[in-house]
């Protein structure tokens, strides 16, 4: 597929969607990037118009409230006294993992590597295991459903099964659902979360495209859903965030649509990727994830010609690949992979 004279690509960037580093590393690359190294959706939720004065003051407390209430239903949880509303969920991490018990903490891996990264910071005693069983002793599990990134997908009695196997020990269950807008319908754990030991992480700027708002919830029993409250503090949430989140969240209409969009777009996606030859081994409707030999010069070549992808340290022969936004963004995609 590529030269062995090819030249090696740098390191992996540490996330998705830095095109300034993009640039730096391939400074002759056409402008403007097609960046498919985020799994964000990139046909954007329409940006509501924002009152001015949500800008000039402090975010109202009952806009917070009327945004969990919406949440509630549009996620499925039983009430908004399980919703936490929070700026994005990676705001959330530390705070959710400092609920359970300091011992060992089980990440259901390869996955996200946040995870990982932040439960240590805690103060906990971190491994990843590939076996869904290696979680049932842990003071902390967390499992990524869908799994980042390779779409792997744990069914929810499963997931039950573990909440009530460390419920015996005082374990907490970590469920990050921030795709699972595209997943299976009835997947989420979100209705089971007043059992008590269950934290589910559902990210907005995934599915609506609008990842720079920063907003995302925590859905747990009311109990630890108050200290989650009370760790973020007063004003956690912008005001022009929360009258999106209200907008889009209860637009039903767009969701529905959106959701058989992407599915539409993944669907061509993986016909390109095919007539390329590159292995795909899974995914959601919003990334593909492709195994091939090479995968760091194939990286460096799309980025030659303006098409940034993700790769990983941890996994040297993976690719993952976003969905393009646009018929052009689609085409230059086709183009660089036929130069392959």
């Amino acid at each position: 597929m590529v030269s062995d004279a090819e030249p090696r690509a740098p390191a992996p960037l540490e996330h998705g969607g830095d095109l300034g580093a993009a640039r730096t590393l391939f400074p002759g690359a056409p402008e403007p990037f097609v960046d498919l190294s985020t799994g964000i959706n990139p046909i954007a939720y329409p940006m509501p118009r924002v009152p001015s004065d949500v800008f000039a003051r402090l975010p109202d407390p009952n806009a917070v409230n009327q945004l969990a209430t919406i949440a509630a239903k549009a996620y499925g949880a039983s009430s908004d006294s399980h919703v936490v509303v929070a700026p994005g969920t990676q705001s959330l991490l530390s705070h959710v993992f400092a609920l359970a018990p300091i011992r060992q903490a089980v990440v259901h891996g390869p996955t996200y590597a946040e995870h990982r990264r932040v439960a240590t910071l805690v103060g906990h005693n971190v491994k990843e295991s590939a076996e869904l069983d290696g979680l049932s002793g842990a003071g902390l599990a967390v499992v990524v459903n869908p799994n980042n990134p390779d779409g792997r997908l744990v069914q929810r009695q499963t997931l039950l099964a573990l909440a009530d196997e460390l419920r015996l020990n005082g374990g907490l269950l970590v469920v990050d659902e921030a795709f699972m807008d595209v997943g299976p319908q009835g997947t989420t754990l979100a209705p089971d979360v007043g059992c008590g030991n269950i934290v589910v992480l559902r990210s907005f700027g995934k599915f609506f495209g609008l990842a720079g708002l920063r907003l995302g919830f925590a859905l747990a029993a009311p109990e630890l859903a108050e200290r989650l409250r009370s760790a973020l503090g007063p004003w956690a949430v912008s005001g022009p965030a929360l009258t999106v989140g209200m907008i889009a969240l209860a637009d039903q209409d767009w969701i529905d649509t959106m959701r058989v969009g992407v599915a539409t777009s993944a669907m061509r996606l993986d016909a390109i990727l095919h007539e390329a030859r590159l292995q795909v081994i899974g995914g959601t409707s919003l990334f593909r994830t492709v195994r091939v030999s090479g995968a760091a010069q194939v990286f460096f070549q799309l980025g030659r010609a303006g098409i940034l992808v993700r790769r990983f340290s941890e996994w040297p022969d993976l690719l993952r690949f976003g969905l393009p936004g646009d018929e052009l963004a689609w085409e230059r995609l086709r183009a660089a992979l036929a130069g392959l």
